[in-house]
């Protein structure tokens, strides 16, 4: 079930807020939990009822291997153990459903075989939650999830409104909650800030992102088709995508937090315009944030962080993206896309380490540099193959049009394309825009002035956009991360 859908914001959403708000406030806040986990395991029910088994058996074997692996009467080599046949098992899974096809592809090249593609559907979400499951099982590992029901795990692995696409929670953001939850029910405040938040990240995905899918559609096309086209229409396609991907999930995860308020729940911020970072790694400090705090904590720094010298470091930060890529989905492209994120992060190092005190850049130059990197990195992760990538690639940086036919993208998107660049390069994201707590000391006066308020004239404003999100629905559309 989508978040963009009637089903979910005409009945499921409220159907289950009412039953919640009843329940908790009748029963009181542990029998509103169970409520959520039935929600919950419903939602997911829906979308892919073939796999709810296999949620259900994974939160089971997790939550009792985890207390296993915790267990400090045990000795540390056997938990060590435990803790790696966890890690297997659980990866293995996520290796099956994903990789597999993959690598019998890949098998067939390399060694010249015809072994058959086992055509396997990936689950919804398991990219998501698997990784939630990881950080449980080293965490108990560190003697770090005691105290944990049962409930309340189930709950902080398949809470709807994160167990899709995120963002990527960690157990001490939301157990701790559930724990202590003494929520009876719906809050005024809880609810008006999540309502605004679900109505902007609804906005972002049905006005903004949706609208920008034609025409990215129709240049990377033309590319896996080998047709040609002009390189204004490839400029354009990719300036589509750029911000077509950034609403999409920027929106998904707006959505997110902001159902997670209406139910009492504080999620963690996925999204901190990363469009105006001015360094690779201040990119990554802003985008998909949840996925980089993973990859620091479970990969980077077990890895040996940046504490065993310059190249240790280099090789680490290369290896973690390669792996961040390939996390994203069973493609080569996806693989090149991490690579080439851990090359230049690697590069960014080394310059701040030898030149950063000496050479310092103008903020417009790292912020331009910055963003055109990781525009033409968009490219391997929208193309569907290397080939497709290298000609768009080539068309790119080929300023002798051919032929080309009529263009692809209107030339008027151009205009459209420097007020997206505005919009993301200066205006406030939804985060501050919400909760005014984030607003940075620098941010003008006039814009404070219109930070959002549980006042008429915000009332209006989100009324307003609501209804015409409700009115763009007729051609419902997946979230760009579900597929990963």
């Amino acid at each position: 079930m989508l978040f963009n859908s009637y089903e979910f914001i005409f009945v499921f959403l409220p159907v289950v807020l009412l039953l919640w708000h009843v329940t908790a406030r009748k029963a009181g806040a542990t029998p509103g939990k169970f409520l959520l986990l039935l929600a919950s395991l419903v939602f997911y029910g829906l979308g892919g009822p073939q796999f709810l088994l296999l949620l259900v058996a994974s939160m089971a074997f997790n939550f009792f291997f985890g207390r296993l692996v915790g267990r400090e009467s045990l000795a540390p080599w056997s938990r060590k153990l435990l803790l790696t046949v966890g890690l297997v098992i659980n990866l293995g899974v996520l290796g099956y459903f994903k990789y597999a096809d993959f690598f019998v592809a890949n098998a067939n090249a390399l060694l010249g075989t015809d072994w058959p593609l086992l055509r396997v559907v990936l689950p919804l979400g398991i990219s998501f939650y698997t990784f939630q499951k990881v950080g449980y099982l080293v965490d108990s590992y560190r003697g770090l999830t005691r105290g944990c029901s049962f409930a309340d795990y189930c709950l902080f692995v398949s809470f709807f409104p994160q167990l899709i696409a995120g963002p990527i929670v960690h157990h001490s953001e939301l157990l701790p909650q559930f724990r202590n939850q003494e929520s009876r029910g719906c809050t005024a405040d809880s609810l008006a800030e999540g309502v605004a938040l679900f109505t902007l990240g609804l906005a972002k995905k049905v006005l903004i992102a949706d609208s920008l899918s034609g025409s990215v559609g129709r240049v990377f096309n033309a590319a896996a088709s080998g047709a040609d086209f002009l390189t204004a229409d490839a400029w354009l396609g990719l300036l589509a995508y750029t911000f077509q991907l950034y609403f999409d999930f920027s929106g998904y995860s707006d959505m997110a937090i902001g159902l997670g308020r209406m139910f009492g729940v504080t999620l963690p911020f996925n999204f901190n315009s990363p469009y105006s970072a001015t360094s690779l790694s201040d990119f990554w400090r802003r985008w998909h944030i949840t996925l980089s705090n993973f990859i620091r904590d479970y990969l980077f720094i077990p890895f040996g962080g940046s504490r065993a010298g310059a190249f240790r470091t280099c090789f680490n930060l290369a290896a973690v993206m390669t792996i961040a890529g390939l996390w994203h989905g069973a493609k080569w492209t996806f693989v090149v896309w991490g690579a080439a994120h851990g090359l230049m992060l690697a590069v960014n190092h080394v310059w701040r380490k030898t030149m950063g005190e000496r050479v310092r850049l103008p903020k417009w130059a790292g912020w331009a540099g910055t963003f055109v990197f990781v525009m033409l990195a968009w490219v391997l992760f929208r193309a569907d193959n290397l080939e497709t990538a290298g000609r768009i690639y080539a068309k790119l940086f080929s300023f002798g049009d051919g032929p080309g036919g009529p263009p692809l993208v209107k030339p008027r998107y151009w205009i459209y394309a420097g007020l997206l660049i505005a919009v993301v390069r200066w205006l406030p994201n939804s985060q501050r825009m919400v909760f005014q707590s984030a607003s940075e000391q620098n941010t003008p006066a006039w814009w404070r002035r219109l930070e959002w308020r549980p006042n008429t004239f915000w009332a209006c404003l989100l009324a307003l956009l609501f209804a015409a999100c409700v009115l763009s629905l007729s051609n419902v559309s997946e979230f760009l991360y579900w597929q990963f």
